[in-house]
């Protein structure tokens, strides 16, 4: 798709106004190291870095034993207890991936397609980190979520990761994934509702809007707030949303044994870093995600895809 082509879709998709917003920033900001973003730091953006830390893990022996790793992808399952879920929503159940960096994770994307196909649940959100870079060509990126999307049944919904270009949108819906860009969308099971919301990325590009994304929830409505990074979850808490799901940290990927992390790339209470949190009243999961970043390796960290199962509680 030419480029002209795709900024005609996106502004006709987005507005003429957020769509240049968003473009240009990208231009500004998108091969930075430092110095955007709520992370200051970024070392996905630094060649030299990634590789030290591959000659490192080469000359300890250990960076074969973590590219395995990094294609043992496993299926968690996460059962979210809520009184506020509509009674017809009871067992309603979201596949949950993300962090795919298709071009870096080969094994980890046959592994994925292999788990899914075998998989019953109500929708698919796919929260960011579609590719493996932070800049430059996306088409290998499109081509490789496209095979796993092939392999998904039902609505798919997805929103941006910090990695990920707004010029992906076009590519990405034609697939049949609905992305929400500060958008909300209402499921409807037996005349009953929750609301779906999804924004931009939060944490490198800063084009998050929440209460663009919230403003047709009514204040009662049970809601869930997708977004590729957990670390505003103090907004997504003071906006009266019910569960919130996120990527991004990668679980560390590289931890200590017993799965300390030794860097989140996020600013962020460590307990949110992954898996199943609560804050104040609001139900959180942060994945660990499916593929790898930066290097192709874990250690003390599988990469997952997550079945997240809503259950009324009293």
């Amino acid at each position: 798709m030419s480029e002209d082509k795709v900024l005609d879709i996106l502004e006709e998709r987005l507005g003429r106004r957020h769509a240049r917003q968003r473009l240009g920033v990208e231009s500004d900001h998108e091969a930075q190291v430092f110095g955007q973003g709520i992370n200051f730091f970024h070392i996905e953006n630094m060649p030299v870095g990634q590789a030290v830390i591959r000659a490192l893990l080469m000359a300890s022996g250990l960076y074969w034993r973590g590219q395995r790793n990094a294609g043992k992808v496993v299926l968690k399952h996460n059962p979210m207890h809520t009184p506020q879920l509509p009674k017809a929503f009871d067992g309603f159940t979201i596949l949950q991936i993300s962090d795919l960096h298709v071009e870096q994770s080969e094994a980890a994307m046959m592994r994925v397609i292999q788990i899914i196909e075998t998989l019953r649940y109500d929708i698919c959100i796919l929260t960011g980190d579609y590719r493996a870079k932070t800049w430059g060509p996306y088409d290998e990126s499109l081509a490789g979520v496209a095979r796993v999307c092939a392999a998904l049944e039902g609505p798919v919904y997805g929103v941006l990761g910090n990695h990920d270009t707004i010029r992906m949108v076009p590519g990405l819906e034609e697939m049949g994934i609905r992305m929400l860009l500060n958008e909300a969308e209402a499921i409807e099971r037996d005349g009953e509702h929750i609301h779906l919301a999804g924004i931009d990325d939060a944490h490198f590009y800063r084009m998050d809007n929440i209460e663009k994304a919230a403003e047709n929830i009514p204040h009662e409505a049970f809601s869930i707030l997708v977004t590729h990074t957990p670390e505003i979850y103090r907004q997504a808490t003071h906006a009266d949303f019910d569960v919130l799901l996120s990527g991004h940290t990668h679980g560390g990927q590289i931890c200590l044994p017993g799965g300390t992390p030794i860097t989140l790339s996020a600013v962020l209470p460590r307990a949110l870093g992954s898996g199943p949190w609560r804050h104040h009243g609001m139900i959180g999961y942060t994945s660990v995600g499916a593929g790898s970043s930066v290097v192709p390796v874990r250690f003390n960290c599988p990469p997952e895809i997550t079945l997240h199962r809503l259950c009324q509680s009293d």
